[in-house]
């Protein structure tokens, strides 16, 4: 990794960081941290320039909305939805779409490990098929219902926090675009 894409994104990193020991230990992403890195995203990007403000302005709705749409079903908690809407104030929307990506491939990567760990693959592959069937059926059965059965089919003892993948995709996405002379 070059060391002058951690120096740029020094307080990006940093506050990421913090999110994920807090997200392990407590389970939830604090107001303070996700409105701090914003407010600083946007701060960073008007010093830059009104371009950047208005790329860091869409940064932020793109950001968010990807992880709204699982919030609405419960898959994710409130500050994910605003670390990730955070995380778009400094990247913009391009990056903030690739790190969700990144982050959701190392989620099921974790996710698989931890349930072979358990030894509860097989329960981790009957509810995600369970899950699957009752979204294709929401038409019929009601998206509440898809909810429901979503909350209750837990196949690890320990759910994953969101902001440990999403930490290391941003870590990922950030070396990909130095390499990429970005």
């Amino acid at each position: 990794m070059d060391y002058s894409v951690l120096i740029l994104w020094a307080p990006l990193i940093c506050a990421l960081a913090i999110a994920a020991v807090i997200d392990v230990r407590q389970r939830r992403i604090p107001n303070w941290l996700t409105f701090g890195l914003m407010l600083a995203g946007l701060g960073r990007a008007a010093f830059m320039g009104s371009h950047n403000f208005s790329h860091a302005l869409l940064g932020i709705l793109i950001g968010g909305a990807i992880p709204l749409i699982l919030y609405m079903i419960s898959a994710v908690g409130g500050g994910d939805v605003k670390l990730l809407a955070a995380i778009g104030a400094w990247v913009g929307p391009g990056p903030a779409i690739l790190i969700f990506m990144v982050q959701a491939l190392l989620g099921l990567v974790i996710v698989l490990t931890q349930a072979i760990t358990q030894r509860r693959t097989g329960i981790l592959f009957r509810n995600s098929a369970l899950i699957v069937a009752n979204f294709a059926g929401a038409s019929e059965l009601g998206l509440q219902n898809a909810v429901d059965t979503g909350k209750s089919c837990r196949a690890v003892k320990r759910p994953l926090p969101f902001a440990v993948p999403v930490f290391f995709a941003t870590l990922i996405v950030l070396s990909m675009g130095k390499l990429l002379g970005r």
